[in-house]
């Protein structure tokens, strides 16, 4: 790349070329890519089409019309082929939807439609009678499976190939792939018959194609603005503006404001000898919260102290104190404090949101007894608490605590109304429901309503049980994430325990398209 950018620079641009010579490069977007020889040349961009018609009309073009009925039962393969094609397009689809689509974007690929149709046409020929397991199980398992390592992703895969590999799409004429009316199997036909079909398909998805709520669409919408205005941030001038208030003053105003509002540490040494004499897993969390939350205070009031005498020239500006610098100036979080916990909160209410987390840890450690309602979302590490909650339950019942699992009840009351601890386990607040609605009546999910991103959960009763009862019919395992970003931040893993959430008048299956989740936090 450095040679190609100094041949660039000299032979083209200095020396006057042939009239005729043009230099094409193909390249896929690298870092390293010369800059120069980007600003000196035209840019062309090919893109992967776009929707399901789009994604549809490409597949059945690598379709040759001689190999079309490659198989005996030509019936059954021409259904399942159009099945196949709508199920890939929908996966590859289902990413404009970001984490109400997949929590981890993966690359589904041509090779993995071609593999699947292949072992579709061998195995319609080999058994008289369908295999829809063996099919299934190699196509939504192995083959596209193969790419998915998000348990909760791979429930989405398994969800969309029951409903579309079944006796019913070759039984029931003109087969419904989705709630809309819209995407069907067509009769058999000519491969032209199908093509033509593809063409009448609308150039717009609609979410409900793809199981997801119409608030899907505006949600990721707002993501992406979102990440374009960060993106413009991240390049404006770096420079002081000779006019109004310069950068270096604004930051020292910013630093100043957070510096007031910043809380004092929890004192660790009282909150120890007050606990000594019953040092049970929950007093363990509560020191260790307190620990991880008075390191994490220690290094704000450091780092804006050192950045203050930075930007006066007291001290010399590190690396670590520019990036502090930029991110106070631009209203992030600086990743040397984000450090203590994943948010994708913006500086502000991520400040105010610190000052309620170390309240919640500050007023337990004076009273010592443990908050009637539990804020799971102000724990650096919500398992950890958990998981002392199952402990205490198992030393109480002298139980193993392996043998321990959750129930969970939501509860119907408001929180002034619940002033006791529960008899077993804990009562856990502030959760917000992603992808749907809550019915507080009835107790079960419903459809969130327009514009309703999210929705506030009331409070959950988290009971530990010895003998966990099988997943009843109407009853949805819904994960819960600590943040946002489902597929994780900072070195840490996002998720951190399903709670069984009633399903309401729609089945288990309609929510796992929906995505819908629990989060501890959202980012504003």
């Amino acid at each position: 790349m450095p040679q190609l950018d100094k041949l660039v620079e000299e032979e083209l641009q200095v020396h006057t070329p042939h009239k005729d010579f043009r230099l094409w490069l193909s390249s896929t977007p690298h870092p390293g890519f010369p800059i120069a020889i980007l600003q000196a040349g035209i840019k062309m961009t090919t893109e992967p089409p776009k929707g399901l018609k789009a994604n549809m009309k490409r597949l059945y073009q690598m379709v040759d019309e001689g190999s079309f009925p490659r198989c005996q039962c030509d019936h059954k393969y021409k259904k399942l082929l159009f099945t196949l094609c709508f199920f890939h397009s929908l996966l590859i689809e289902r990413r404009k939807f970001l984490m109400l689509g997949w929590n981890i974007i993966y690359g589904f690929n041509d090779s993995d439609f071609e593999v699947s149709e292949h072992l579709l046409s061998i195995y319609l020929d080999e058994y008289g009678d369908t295999p829809w397991d063996a099919l299934k199980y190699l196509i939504a398992g192995v083959n596209y499976g193969g790419h998915v390592t998000d348990d909760f992703d791979r429930r989405v895969l398994y969800t969309y190939i029951s409903e579309m590999f079944n006796d019913e799409i070759l039984e029931q004429p003109y087969h419904k792939l989705s709630t809309l009316d819209t995407y069907y199997v067509p009769k058999d036909g000519s491969l032209q018959s199908y093509k033509e079909y593809i063409e009448h398909l609308p150039t717009g998805d609609h979410p409900e194609a793809f199981g997801q709520h119409p608030n899907a669409d505006i949600a990721s919408q707002i993501k992406e603005t979102r990440s374009l205005l960060e993106t413009l941030v991240s390049l404006q001038p770096q420079r002081s503006v000779a006019q109004g208030e310069s950068k270096e003053d604004k930051v020292l105003n910013l630093s100043a404001d957070v510096l007031r509002h910043v809380p004092d540490p929890i004192d660790y040494e009282a909150t120890a000898k007050l606990v000594s004499d019953d040092m049970n897993p929950l007093n363990v969390v509560l020191l260790q919260e307190i620990e991880r939350y008075n390191s994490l205070l220690k290094t704000i009031r450091s780092s804006l102290v050192e950045l203050e005498k930075g930007i006066k020239g007291l001290v010399v500006m590190s690396s670590e104190l520019e990036e502090v610098f930029s991110c106070i100036h631009n209203a992030q979080v600086p990743p040397l404090w984000g450090k203590a916990y994943p948010s994708q909160k913006a500086l502000g209410s991520w400040t105010r949101d610190l000052l309620q987390r170390v309240e919640q840890f500050s007023t337990w450690a004076t009273t010592t007894h443990p908050p009637v309602l539990f804020w799971l979302s102000g724990f650096t590490f919500p398992t950890g608490f958990l998981t002392a909650v199952l402990q205490t339950a198992a030393r109480k019942n002298n139980v193993s605590v392996d043998s321990l699992s959750w129930e969970f009840q939501v509860s119907h009351l408001d929180d002034s109304n619940l002033t006791e601890p529960p008899k077993d386990g804990v009562w856990i607040k502030g959760l917000f429901l992603e992808g749907a609605g809550w019915d507080k009546r009835a107790g079960c999910l419903v459809e969130a309503s327009p514009m309703q991103l999210v929705c506030p959960m009331p409070t959950i009763h988290f009971k530990p049980a010895e003998t966990k009862r099988r997943s009843a019919k109407g009853i949805y395992s819904c994960p819960c994430y600590y943040f946002p970003n489902r597929s994780g931040g900072s070195g840490r893993p996002s998720f951190v325990v399903t709670v069984d959430l009633k399903s309401g008048q729609s089945s288990s299956e309609h929510w796992v398209k929906r995505g819908t989740a629990l989060l501890m936090s959202l980012d504003n």
